[in-house]
Formats: structure tokens, C-alpha cells, sequence
């Protein structure tokens, strides 16, 4: 979702670095994957084409933070009234 983001502070030898990857627009998401020691985070559509990728090596890799964009849930919503859309006929 707009607005995911995760975090990712790298060992650059004498200091860290710290790298962002951030869902910039609605409909998009952030994924992680760890494969043959390597971190990936990218940003990818609803249909699942890679807009933008990070990569680093996984040893370097001190801290990989999720910051999710709170949600709303559906009960919270504005007229959700809380009865079945269809009532059973009584018989």
C-alpha cells in the first residue's frame, strides 16, 4: 500500500548506511526477500512488475526494519451498519 517503507542499515565498513524503499503510489507495495545471501527489497505494482530494487549483501546487513502504514479496519468505516446484507426469511 502508498506509503509502506522498509528500512535497511548496511555495515559500510567504519560507519552504517542507512537505505529507504518506500511504496510511493497507491496500489503498490514493498517485498523482502533473502536469496544465496543476498537482501532484496523492492517496490512492486498490484500485478507484481518490479518498479524499483535494492539489493545488498546479507552480512552486511545490520537491521531490516517494516514500517506498514497503519490500515483501517473495515468495521471502523463511515455507514458500515453492522447488520447481514441479506436477513434470512423466518419460517
Amino acid at each position: 500500500m502508498k506509503g509502506d517503507r522498509v528500512e535497511i542499515v548496511v555495515d559500510a565498513g567504519d560507519t552504517t548506511r542507512t537505505y529507504e524503499v518506500v511504496a510511493s503510489r497507491a496500489g503498490r507495495r514493498v517485498e523482502t526477500a533473502v536469496r544465496r545471501g543476498v537482501v532484496e527489497v523492492s517496490e512492486v505494482t498490484r500485478n507484481g512488475t518490479v518498479v524499483r530494487a535494492a539489493r545488498f549483501m546479507a552480512n552486511r546487513v545490520l537491521a531490516l526494519v517494516e514500517q506498514p502504514v497503519p490500515r483501517e479496519d473495515s468495521s471502523e468505516k463511515p455507514g458500515h451498519i453492522g447488520r447481514p446484507l441479506r436477513e434470512d426469511p423466518e419460517t
